[in-house]
């Protein structure tokens, strides 16, 4: 049996091949146990389907973290910046809204900190722009991380300081916070933060746009140099020295739907109104378009427009909740709250939930203000069609927002398309007008509704004000959507066939018929009409057309080869150099002498001969260039549209943008100009006085607070943690070394709620529990009261104590006021 055995293996086995054999001990170099974990993994990559989170090597703890949450095969993202973070390297990835960013980083964060440690100090640090996304990474960081028992700090804005100040003293392995709050514990507590060792930016584009670059610039100074960082967003620049500040070393840079910046399943509608329509088309859309089960976000400019808003649905009879930045922290939590529970259908909120909320089941998005950068359209529009599901985007765009519609169309390299009657119900990404019956029937509620309330209307002319003051702090859009703004006809456009489709014939023939009337347009000016033949007016305009008749023909001829040329349903990929009508220097020279005077005698003298004109090029577009297409090297490349929206320069107008990188410092280089700089006078409005001023503010005096507020360093005479330390008696017992415990010596609670803390005791070499036997100051003068109470017990001084007192009460009530206690009658009484 055995031979027949031993032939049927030697048949299965290829010729040459050798028996498999255990590593001996002379396979290896040195003492140290092989890495099982590199082992496993390579193994996994042979036996597994590739691509799936099997082939990663994780740990089990992970893994079954992984598994319970759902996920069965790793996003594109995932899969390609997991393995390259488990090697630590740093990573700047980019990938479209949705598409699982913050799993891409939490699971190479456990599989690299594994389990908690003795050591004191956090070890990973995560920063978001806003509140709402540090709570929802703190929800999914526990989900995920549930086997492997480490232990999170959440440091936001808003919360109380006191839980905060006693989270970071229970040794928390990861921090997730805003960096507003976060810097103000790190200077309150001198905290070190010399044990981290993996630091993720989430959003790191709106991070380094906020203005948070000193407290960012702390934070950072704060860490070791041999961390390492992530920055994650679904909007980053190709430029990575936008983020230099962040400290990367060689960082693996991965731009995953730069092409398809948006879902497939997303599907996009817009509609061209008047400003003062938005609230009633806003009403419409919410009842009649969106279906009642679905849960719609509303962003808007402003918080005034919030409030207006929240109280007009309120009124009509919607069921909302609202989020802005300046909201209370408890409200915002409460009311987010009632949103994910299905408890209001409706949010309105600012751009603060723009970034990184992911709302389970959310169906639509309502962009009531358009935003004036496309990478914000794309964080708004990407709160829906997530994971795989549908969505749908309604922008409601006023006259003066067309030109963001055109840098949107250019950031996503597709054409903008223009509603027709032909069009389906269903059709995608056009854009049409609404018809005015819509707006009349809702107008006619909302009318009644303000003349009901008069906080309505004093909420709708705080709205007005504020997008006042919202249009001057709005950057303009580019030089190419404005010229594509002037040379389309607006007029022309359809009903949205979403809104058109339930309207009958005579509705489209009245609404054309009042779109004629928009665009009529008298031929006789002003001071023809109800003249006379022989008044000066009619004479001065009879000469002047007399005159020039052959400029209005040929702007006309112009126009009519523009609208000719123009294919009206793919405007956005016309060229940005198209000649707008524009007449000569010359023309236009006389054209204002004519207009002032009635009579130009000795004018220049024209060619009356328009066959020249004729033969000749109507326009530079028409002529023949003489480039090579093949050859031709443009002046910007291909990206050139995408990565300007996607840059943190790309605030302000292009002169600012060119002055600030003109900037040149000059500084001597002998010995009389080398300090030249530092002895600049500047006057002092304060001290009236000059004072020496290097250039550069001062910023060791001042202090930056939590609520965004400069102060003095002066002023700041309270500190938080000392007044906690003292409330809840928290002592620092002084450490061997200050870098090991990241700042937090040692400390011991002696209050209720540090009892049970981790830093209450401290702990052997081993690892282990034990009490101390040196005994603080309170812990001695407790001591010493309790003995001198035991000797006092026992000398019987209790009974003498009890004997004085007696005495003294019978001395009292003898007295009486200098009577006796025998005194009858109203003086034993008042006795």
């Amino acid at each position: 049996f055995r031979g027949g055995r031993d032939q049927r293996s030697r048949e299965l086995r290829p010729a040459g091949s050798k028996l498999p054999r255990f590593p001996a001990s002379s396979d290896y170099l040195s003492d140290v146990e092989p890495d099982t974990r590199e082992m496993v993994r390579a193994q996994n990559k042979k036996n597994k389907k590739s691509g799936g989170f099997q082939s990663m090597g994780l740990s089990y703890p992970v893994y079954k973290g992984v598994m319970k949450k759902g996920y069965k095969v790793p996003t594109p993202i995932q899969r390609k910046t997991i393995p390259v973070i488990l090697d630590g390297k740093d990573v700047v990835a980019m990938a479209r809204t949705g598409s699982g960013k913050t799993a891409a980083f939490l699971v190479p964060m456990f599989e690299r900190l594994k389990a908690p440690q003795a050591q004191t100090g956090a070890r990973a640090l995560i920063l978001t722009p806003t509140r709402e996304l540090a709570l929802q990474t703190m929800k999914f960081t526990k989900e995920l991380g549930k086997f492997t028992g480490l232990k999170t700090a959440l440091i936001l804005g808003g919360d109380s300081m006191d839980d905060q100040f006693a989270a970071l003293h229970e040794n928390p392995d990861i921090i997730i916070g805003t960096p507003g709050r976060l810097m103000h514990i790190v200077m309150e507590m001198n905290l070190k933060l010399n044990n981290v060792e993996y630091v993720v930016f989430d959003e790191a584009d709106r991070l380094f746009e906020m203005g948070f670059a000193d407290q960012l610039q702390e934070i950072i100074r704060r860490l070791p140099e041999t961390r390492q960082t992530l920055l994650f967003s679904a909007t980053l620049p190709k430029l990575l020295v936008d983020f230099a500040r962040a400290g990367l070393t060689e960082p693996v840079l991965m731009r995953l739907d730069v092409d398809t910046k948006l879902s497939d399943q997303l599907k996009l509608a817009f509609f061209h109104l008047r400003l003062d329509d938005k609230p009633a088309l806003l009403l419409h859309l919410l009842r009649n378009v969106v279906k009642p089960q679905e849960q719609t976000v509303v962003f808007v400019s402003t918080k005034h427009h919030v409030e207006y808003l929240n109280q007009l649905l309120t009124a009509e009879g919607i069921e909302c909740a609202y989020i802005y930045s300046a909201l209370d922290q408890t409200a915002r939590k409460i009311n987010i709250g009632r949103f994910v529970h299905r408890k209001a259908m409706v949010l309105l909120v600012t751009d603060v939930a723009a970034r990184g909320i992911d709302i389970p089941m959310l169906d639509n998005v309502i962009n009531y203000n358009f935003p004036s950068k496309a990478k914000l359209f794309l964080h708004r529009v990407g709160r829906v069609a997530r994971a795989g599901r549908s969505g749908t985007a309604f922008s409601l765009v006023c006259p003066d927002e067309v030109a963001f519609v055109f840098d949107l169309h250019l950031f996503l390299g597709r054409p903008l398309v223009f509603a027709t009657v032909d069009h389906p119900q269903d059709a995608d990404g056009v854009m049409g007008r609404v018809p005015q019956s819509i707006l009349d029937d809702e107008e006619a509620h909302l009318f009644t509704t303000h003349d009901n309330s008069q906080d309505l209307q004093t909420l709708k002319r705080i709205s007005e004000n504020a997008y006042k003051q919202y249009l001057k702090s709005r950057p303009n859009p580019s030089p190419e959507s404005i010229k594509r703004v002037k040379s389309t006809d607006l007029s022309s456009i359809a009903v949205h066939p979403l809104l058109g489709s339930g309207l009958e014939r005579v509705e489209l023939e009245r609404l054309q018929m009042v779109d004629s009337i928009k665009a009529y347009k008298a031929k006789s000016t002003i001071f023809e009409i109800n003249s006379n033949n022989k008044t000066s007016a009619s004479e001065v305009m009879r000469t002047k057309r007399s005159r020039d008749s052959r400029l209005v023909d040929k702007f006309h001829r112009t126009r009519e080869e523009q609208l000719a040329e123009s294919n009206l349903n793919k405007p956005a990929i016309r060229s940005a150099n198209t000649p707008k009508p524009q007449h000569s220097e010359e023309e236009e020279e006389d054209l204002q002498v004519s207009g002032v005077f009635s009579e130009v005698v000795g004018g220049k003298r024209r060619k009356k001969d328009e066959e020249m004109e004729v033969d000749r090029p109507k326009s530079k577009k028409n002529r023949q260039s003489g480039r090579d297409e093949e050859f031709y090297i443009p002046y910007r490349p291909k990206d050139f549209n995408s990565e300007r929206e996607l840059s943190l320069a790309g605030q302000g107008n292009a002169f600012e943008q060119q002055a600030s990188s003109a900037v040149l410092d000059l500084m001597g280089d002998e010995g009389n100009t080398l300090n030249q700089h530092k002895s600049i006078m500047k006057w002092d409005r304060k001290r009236k006085r000059f004072i020496c001023d290097t250039g550069k503010e001062d910023k060791k005096n001042k202090i930056k607070t939590d609520s965004g507020q400069v102060i003095s360093a002066k002023k700041k005479k309270k500190n938080f943690y000392e007044e906690w330390k003292k409330k809840y008696k928290v002592d620092e017992e002084v450490s061997d070394s200050d870098g090991e415990n990241g700042g937090m010596k040692g400390q011991k609670f002696g209050g209720r709620r540090g009892r049970k803390g981790r830093g209450s005791q401290p702990q052997s070499k081993s690892g282990s529990r034990m009490n101390s036997e040196l005994k603080n100051r309170d812990q001695i003068l407790k001591q010493r009261k309790k003995k001198a109470k035991q000797q006092f017990l026992q000398s019987g001084g209790l009974k003498k104590l009890r004997g004085k007192n007696r005495q003294h009460v019978q001395q009292v009530m003898k007295s009486g006021f200098g009577r006796g206690s025998f005194k009858k009658g109203k003086m034993k009484k008042r006795l």
